[in-house]
């Protein structure tokens, strides 16, 4: 064998299992026939939070005079923004390259193909592994209708010289509402069209209205219950269509969510069994080929950056380490980098009542304007949340909509993975004045 290990995809499970599983003394190489880093760096998390930065200072701006600031009317350069965000994700794109180096694993450029269960055809090179990591993440959806190659997806828009006028975006999960937060923020007249009831329908529905009534006060056009059957016009002017409406725009963008990306790996040549559009693994991260395991977006599971890299630790412990562990994937703390940002760890009240029944639970709650918004005397409301099992007092989850929820809720996730009650948030003495004292200070 070429190879003890051949990982498939370098983003942030890949990069993860190839430098720990090098660290304990194995043969490993690594396959990516796109740029190192994966979505998470160089079309999603980072990319992504750089822009939520730059469209912060809008309201920043905006609301520096009541603070006796004095500014003149703001503009953002966009052209210069997106160029100065590629050559950041240039930058960690290089650095994940020298680290990949230093650690030892050799790095093939080229998208593999199975060849059979040990062999696989790399850019015209074949190579042999005793052990086998898939990990080559998702791809953004397009919906099946007229028009839908004129769109774009969400990793398209990192890759535009400047932003439009106008755009619609298409969705109602965490991506098309980011963005749709991010291009307001930035001066671009954003319609959201969706085809559902709500927004963010896989969260707290209290805190999902929340973030949905802050968007509206940005001026973002929410309109629901609409399902797009086409897009029509040139790339200079484009028209979404839903039945009888029709949204004219400079742009449309299609986050309609990710699958797995499985095409032209072989897989039927592995043996591999592909389940829907996913690849089905066990607790250890193994397929249904014994040699060859999964970890990431490619099995659909919780598509997020942090769970990627832990089941690729996980397996490289479990595999070569002699340090069996599974990774827990019931309490993981996510967020929202909407205006106003959403964060979350834990069980939503709806998810609570479904588990233990409406009786057995109870909801405490805090809605507030935080101090920083009280000169400006406008802006969102913060909300913060607690879900609690009645019996025990343990905290079931943890919820805040806000400024900082992501760092907050961060803390508080490590409270509830020790199983800490109502009970420890009380006796948590506040630090004031802040917003994250009201979790230990709500009645």
């Amino acid at each position: 064998m070429d190879f003890d290990l051949l990982v498939l995809g370098a983003g942030s499970g890949g990069l993860a299992a190839a430098k720990r599983a090098a660290s304990y003394g194995v043969r490993v190489a690594i396959a990516e026939g796109d740029r190192v880093g994966g979505t998470c760096v160089i079309r999603g998390c980072v990319p992504k939070k750089l822009m939520v930065y730059a469209s912060e200072y809008q309201e920043l701006l905006a609301n520096a005079s009541s603070y006796g600031w004095q500014t003149g009317e703001p503009h953002c350069d966009t052209s210069l923004l997106l160029a100065n965000v590629r050559r950041e994700v240039d930058r960690l794109n290089s650095l994940h390259i020298s680290l990949l180096a230093k650690a030892e694993v050799e790095l093939i450029p080229g998208f593999a193909q199975f060849l059979d269960p040990h062999r696989l055809a790399i850019a015209g090179r074949e190579v042999t592994a005793e052990r086998i990591l898939i990990a080559v993440g998702g791809r953004p959806h397009r919906l099946a209708i007229p028009g839908a190659e004129k769109a774009w997806v969400s990793d398209d828009l990192f890759l535009q010289e400047r932003l439009p006028a106008s755009i619609v975006i298409v969705g109602a999960g965490y991506i098309a509402c980011e963005f749709a937060c991010i291009l307001s923020g930035l001066g671009v007249a954003v319609t959201q069209v969706v085809r559902g009831d709500r927004l963010l329908k896989e969260f707290d529905r209290e805190l999902a209205t929340a973030v949905q009534e802050g968007m509206a006060e940005l001026g973002i056009n929410l309109c629901f219950g609409q399902q797009p059957t086409a897009i029509e016009g040139t790339a200079a002017q484009l028209s979404l269509v839903a039945g009888e409406q029709r949204w004219n725009c400079e742009a449309v963008l299609l986050a309609t969510g990710r699958r797995p990306f499985l095409e032209g790996l072989g897989l039927e040549q592995a043996g591999v069994t592909v389940e829907g559009q996913r690849l089905v693994v066990d607790a250890q991260q193994t397929t249904n080929v014994g040699h060859i395991f999964a970890v990431g977006d490619v099995t659909d599971r919780v598509n997020l950056t942090p769970v990627a890299v832990d089941e690729g630790r996980a397996f490289a412990d479990t595999v070569y380490g002699s340090k069996p562990r599974v990774v827990n994937h019931e309490l993981i703390a996510t967020a929202v980098f909407t205006q106003p940002e959403m964060a979350t760890v834990g069980l939503s009240e709806e998810q609570a009542v479904a588990r233990f029944g409406a009786e057995a639970i109870r909801v405490h709650r805090a809605r507030f304007r935080s101090l920083n918004q009280a000169l400006p005397a406008r802006g969102p409301r913060c909300l913060l949340k607690l879900v609690l099992e009645k019996a025990s007092d343990r905290v079931l989850g943890c919820h805040m909509v806000g400024s900082h929820s992501a760092e907050i809720i961060q803390m508080a996730a490590i409270a509830l993975g020790m199983g800490a009650t109502k009970a420890d948030f009380d006796r948590t003495m506040a630090l004031h004045p802040s917003i994250s004292e009201e979790f230990v200070t709500m009645a």
